[in-house]
C-alpha cells in the first residue's frame, strides 16, 4: 500500500511491524518524473507541497512567482493560527484543533447564502500561542458580525473573556454532569465568582 504523496511504500506484515520503504518509480517523491517538470512560481509540485503555509505566503506574494488568488486561501489559513503547516501535511496528522481550525477557514470566505449559520468549535485553542488565540479571536467575531452563531467549547481564559455569553456546565464529567452552574456574561461571571470568594 502506498501513502499519497509520501513517496512510501508500506507493507503490513501482520504479526510483526509494518515496512516502509522509498517508492522505486518516484524515488521517494510522491510523484513520477514527469509531474515534477511542471511548476507554479518556480515550484514543482513536491517542492510546494512541502513548504509550510506562512513560507508559501511569502513564496507566492512577491515577484514573478505572485500569485495573488493562492496568497489570498493561504492568508486565510494562517489566520487561523496554521502557517505553520506544511502544505502537504496529511489530514489524520492533524490535531483536533488544527482540523477545527481548517474547517473554520473553509468557512471564512463562503459567501452568506453558501456559509455555515451555525459553528461549533470544540477547544479551537488547543496548542495555540496567545498571540495567535487573539487571531482567532479576531475572525471568530468576524463570522458574528456576518450574522452566524458561534458556539466554542473552551477551557481558555482569554476566549471565555472574549464570550458574549457563557454557559457552564459542572460540577464533574460524563454522565455525573451536565448541570448548568451560571449563565450569564462574562462580567456577571466574575462578579459571583467574587461574591462566592467572600
Amino acid at each position: 500500500m502506498s501513502a499519497l504523496w509520501a513517496g512510501i511504500i508500506y507493507s503490513d506484515m501482520a504479526l510483526m511491524g509494518g515496512v516502509s520503504a522509498p517508492c522505486v518509480e518516484c524515488e521517494g517523491k510522491g510523484f513520477q518524473t514527469e509531474v515534477l517538470e511542471f511548476t507554479l512560481g518556480g515550484l514543482n509540485i513536491r517542492e510546494g507541497i512541502d513548504l509550510p503555509v506562512d513560507a508559501a505566503i511569502e513564496h507566492f506574494g512577491a515577484g514573478e512567482s505572485r500569485i495573488s488568488a493562492v496568497v489570498k486561501i493561504l492568508k486565510i489559513l494562517a489566520a487561523v493560527g496554521l502557517g505553520y503547516v506544511s502544505l502537504g501535511q496529511p489530514l489524520p496528522t492533524l490535531s483536533g484543533g488544527e482540523r477545527q481550525r481548517l474547517k473554520l477557514a473553509v468557512q471564512l470566505p463562503a459567501k452568506a447564502a453558501d456559509a455555515a449559520q451555525v459553528i461549533i468549535l470544540d477547544e479551537p485553542t488547543t496548542g495555540l500561542h496567545l498571540a495567535d488565540v487573539e487571531n482567532l479571536l479576531q475572525l471568530l467575531d468576524g463570522l458574528v458580525d456576518s450574522g452566524r452563531t458561534v458556539i466554542v467549547i473552551e477551557h481558555n481564559l482569554a476566549v471565555m473573556a472574549h464570550a458574549d455569553h457563557i454557559i457552564d456546565l459542572g460540577h464533574d464529567a460524563e454522565h455525573d454532569g451536565g448541570s448548568i452552574v451560571f449563565e450569564g456574561s462574562p462580567t456577571e461571571l466574575v462578579a459571583g465568582r467574587r461574591r462566592m470568594d467572600r
